[in-house]
Parts: structure tokens; sequence; C-alpha cells
């Protein structure tokens, strides 16, 4: 459990040094520029100055704010996404699987939800206007799209019979207590179990589950507060969000806690929709591709080439985030709310029904 925490802190810290460098690298490339490229080769150690600038940089809080409040913020807001990774299992071992809690997803989406608190938090305790505002808008956004989010999610629990994260992962593969068939058509008794790779992933055994990650994809980027969802914090605007009056590491905490919520996300839906820690190799006759590419279970190759496949498949999704983040505007409140509630809403419960009905009879 403890190595888990550590790894996950540590993955934590990595992804943003990463992720924000390889963001700046896309845009770059997808806006005809060249990025970072001064400070170290390439710019690698752009991101590196940037953080010695912010520990450099003082700690300002507003007079009129309320202090004790406002300086715990931003940790609340942290917290609900590192504690979310106690559930996450990063690969097969034991060692990396994180908590093995039958409850898994709800603990997941219990701790995930403290993050709208620390937003209204930070934007109410700075008492200036514009992040309260900025607080609110977030608020609104994040507890309308938790709803389809959570829906979508229903509907993998739904066909998995099951709420542990781990347990779900299983399933998408050879390491498979139960059968598995192609397309999840029972009737046609083509067993893909120890075929593995990609057929028994779920967006493979159960084909409407591709619709359905679009769905979860598109409320992860509002969960994230990713572009065109990016109202909470509103970079473009003269006045930001609610983080208004944060400064120096306070602020980059806050943005640690982004990152780190683009990563839970991703991690989420890989471990629900494209196989989680399998490799997409399939058995083929004597060609034993899914046995040579995840390892023998309980074994420490195993571990480590679960948790690689598992990365690999998290940063495509990230990537695609942030490809989304430059191609789109930014919604309006309006419209946002019109797309939670008049759109993804409704087609979550459609999906939900779907399920429920596909869970019975296939």
């Amino acid at each position: 459990m403890w190595i888990a925490l550590v790894v996950c802190l540590a993955l934590l810290t990595i992804n943003v040094v990463v992720g924000v460098y390889v963001e700046r690298k896309l845009s770059a490339f997808m806006q005809d520029r060249l990025g970072p490229m001064e400070v170290g080769k390439w710019g690698l150690l752009q991101v590196f100055a940037d953080l010695l600038k912010l520990f450099q940089k003082e700690d300002i809080v507003p007079a009129s704010a309320q202090k004790q409040l406002f300086l715990f913020a931003p940790w609340i807001i942290f917290l609900a996404v590192f504690g979310s990774f106690s559930v996450i299992p990063l690969s097969s071992g034991n060692f990396l699987q994180g908590s093995q809690t039958e409850m898994g997803i709800m603990l997941l989406m219990g701790i995930v939800s403290l993050d709208s608190l620390g937003i209204l938090l930070a934007g109410w305790t700075s008492n200036n206007k514009y992040s309260l505002l900025g607080a609110i808008r977030s608020a609104a956004q994040l507890i309308s799209y938790e709803i389809p989010m959570g829906l979508s999610i229903l509907c993998v629990v739904l066909i998995s019979s099951s709420l542990n994260l781990q347990e779900i992962a299983l399933q998408q593969g050879i390491f498979s207590q139960k059968t598995n068939y192609l397309f999840g058509l029972s009737f046609l008794n083509w067993d893909v179990t120890q075929v593995g790779g990609i057929l028994t992933w779920n967006v493979v055994r159960v084909p409407f589950f591709f619709f359905l990650f679009i769905l979860f994809f598109i409320t992860s980027l509002a969960e994230a507060n990713r572009a065109p969802f990016d109202i909470p914090e509103a970079e473009s605007e003269l006045v930001g969000g609610f983080h208004t009056e944060y400064a120096g590491m306070r602020w980059a905490l806050l943005f640690l806690s982004e990152y780190g919520m683009m990563l839970l996300v991703s991690v989420l839906g890989v471990i629900l929709f494209w196989g989680a820690w399998y490799s997409p190799f399939p058995n083929i006759g004597s060609l034993r591709l899914a046995d040579w590419t995840n390892g023998t279970p309980g074994t420490i190759t195993a571990t480590i080439l679960g948790f690689i496949w598992l990365m690999l498949k998290t940063y495509v999704l990230i990537a695609i985030q942030m490809w989304v983040r430059w191609t789109l505007p930014r919604l309006r409140v309006d419209q946002l709310m019109y797309l939670c509630w008049k759109v993804l809403t409704p087609a979550a419960l459609a999906f939900v029904a779907i399920s429920s009905i596909w869970s019975m009879f296939m």
C-alpha cells in the first residue's frame, strides 16, 4: 500500500513536469511555432526554470482574506486528486494494485467530489468578487458533469458486475476468471478469453462502449477543467477564475492538481474501457503475443509490463486532451450546461438502459 502511494506521488510529480513540456511542444507544433528551445537542449530545462521561479515568488495573502482557509483550500483540491489514486490499480501485481476495496469506484467518486469543495473555498475565502464568481461557475460545472460521468461508469459496473477497479481490469484479458466472448455475443460461443489482446477489452467485448467512452471522455475534460471546458481557469481572460489571488507555490499546487486530474481521468478511462494494464496483442495460434507481452500473473515482470502498458495508453488519452485544447474554442456557460443536461445526461441514461438489457441477455 505504501509503495503504491509513493509511486502515485512520484507519478503526479513527474506527470506535471512531462505534461507541461509536452503540452508546450505539442501546441507549438500545432500552431507552427518552436515552443521552449532556449533553456537546455530542446528547451528541456524550461519547466525546471519555471519551478525555480515559482519557489522564489512571494506567497501573498490578501489582507481581507480568511487566511487559514485561504491557505488550506489548494491542499483540499490536491488531496482530493491524490487520494483518488489510492483505489487505482496501476498494474496486476500486489505492489501497484492500490486498495482492494470492493466499493472502489464509489470511494473514488466520493473523494473526487471534494475537488469542488476546495474550489468553492478558494474563491470564497479570497474575499474577491471575481474569484467568488469564478468558484461558483466552476462548482456548477464540476457538479453537473459528475452526473453523466457517474452514469457512464455505472454502465461498466453493470456489465462487469463489480465496483472493484482491479476486478474490472482483470476481466479484460487473459488473466480473467470469467469467459469472454467475441463482441460479448455469448450465443455465438466464440470464446476469446485465452486469445486476449484487444479482443477482450471492454470497447470490443461490449461494442457500444466505444460510443459510451466518447461520452465519458467529454465529461472527463470537464472534470479536469480542460478546454473547451476550462471555465474554472479562464486563463485567456484578463481576470482568471477561482485562483485569481493565489501566487507562487500555492498557485503551482493548483495546477499540479489539474495535471493530476488529467492523469486520473485518463487512467480511469483506460481501466474502464481500454483494457487497463493488458497489452493490445492477442495470442494467434502458436504465436503467444498476449502471453509474452503480459508476463506470468503475480511476477515482477507482469507488474512492470502492466504498468508500462497502462501508462502508454494513458498518455495517448492525455495527448488527445491536449490536442482538443488547442483545437476547440471555450464554450459559454449556457452552452456548457445545455450540453450536460440536455445532451450528455439523457444519452448516459439511455446507455444505462442498454447496458442493463445487455447484461441480462448477452
